[in-house]
């Protein structure tokens, strides 16, 4: 069903769940496990310029950073990848790309704390990729109303 899996990762606390419910799914289906990470290039042009190149070595090394989590999490081998554009399309140009058949989220990365539901980018993604996404949310921590229960959205 699944021989492609796309886990688009930027390092928050909320993807570590999302990376290991899709490696799960993964190595349930052996399907081959590809993990992206995106610099966001609005964030870099809209700094100051004498900053950008500064935070874009900032942004790669948080994104090889995330990567290197996933590969460590993983009991198989992970392809990976860092783009730089806008996240959402990057990740779904990326699943166009490979081919894939699945793309794995979180539902809140790193600017989409305060959002209720879905972070703008994992939204953004649920509506334009060409093929299905997973979109995992985060537990919530003990003593604020946490459960056992996983709870995925797809």
């Amino acid at each position: 069903m699944f021989d492609t899996v796309v886990v688009a990762t930027d390092g928050s606390e909320s993807v570590k769940r999302a990376v290991d419910v899709a490696l799960d799914l993964a190595d349930r289906f052996e399907a081959e496990v590809h993990a992206l990470s995106v610099v966001d290039a609005s964030e870099v042009d809209a700094s100051p310029q004498q900053l950008r190149d500064e935070l874009r070595t900032a942004l790669e090394t948080t994104s090889d950073a995330a990567l290197a989590t996933v590969e460590d999490r993983a009991g198989q081998e992970v392809t990976t990848a860092v783009r730089e554009g806008r996240p959402a399309a990057e990740i779904c140009s990326y699943a166009r790309d490979i081919d894939a058949d699945l793309i794995a989220t979180g539902t809140r990365g790193r600017h989409g704390e305060n959002r209720l539901l879905l972070g703008s980018v994992a939204e953004r993604v649920v509506r334009t990729s060409p093929v299905p996404v997973l979109s995992v949310r985060q537990l919530e921590t003990a003593g604020e109303g946490s459960t056992d229960e996983p709870t995925v959205e797809a």
